[in-house]
């Protein structure tokens, strides 16, 4: 793994024509680039196009990158551009619901009933959150982003993505908790 390039290292390489370095981009973000925009989009069928504009545009502006920030806030900050552009152009658009679930296909249906409900209450959880700490929330537990990363690509200091996690995890548990104790009384 040490002698893996790095994600600046592909996209500088991809920008001066290297095919093999952009589909090691793609393997390396294709998941955690599709979660963001499934649980940034409002509308369920915006997230297939979201993704393919990104790569798209991704394509468009190789030519342009420089390794000033790290290759994934660029590739981010692009799918996050597309989605307030499709957002401006149908402020009505309602909430998309769940991404996906990882759900364990070995389980008995009972199991995986009570998975498939603590995922819709957790899910439900977070689309519940302020958007700001939800989104922050995303880029880092599903997407994999660090603090340094979601400043850059939310416009802020690291202090403030920390506060909007620990706002976030704060307001997650006291709703699970609160959904717990609901539960146990019904």
């Amino acid at each position: 793994m040490a002698n893996e390039p790095s994600d600046e290292d592909l996209a500088l390489r991809y920008r001066d024509g290297d095919l093999a370095a952009f589909e090691e981009l793609y393997r390396r973000h294709r998941q955690g680039l599709y979660r963001f925009i499934a649980w940034r989009s409002p509308r369920r069928e915006w997230v297939d196009e979201v993704m393919q504009d990104s790569w798209a545009a991704l394509h468009q502006a190789r030519g342009r990158y420089v390794a000033s920030a790290s290759f994934r806030t660029f590739l981010y900050q692009i799918a996050r551009n597309r989605l307030i552009d499709l957002m401006r152009r149908d402020p009505g658009a309602v909430p998309a619901g769940e991404a996906d679930g990882g759900m364990d296909h070995g389980a008995t249906p009972e199991q995986a009933l009570d998975a498939r409900q603590q995922a819709a209450r957790l899910h439900a959880a977070i689309r519940a959150l302020p958007e700001e700490q939800r989104e922050a929330l995303v880029l880092q537990q599903f997407s994999g982003l660090a603090l340094d990363e979601i400043a850059v690509l939310c416009d802020t200091s690291a202090e403030t993505v920390k506060s909007r996690l620990r706002y976030a995890m704060r307001k997650l548990r006291a709703q699970l908790a609160l959904d717990t104790t609901r539960e146990a009384g019904a």
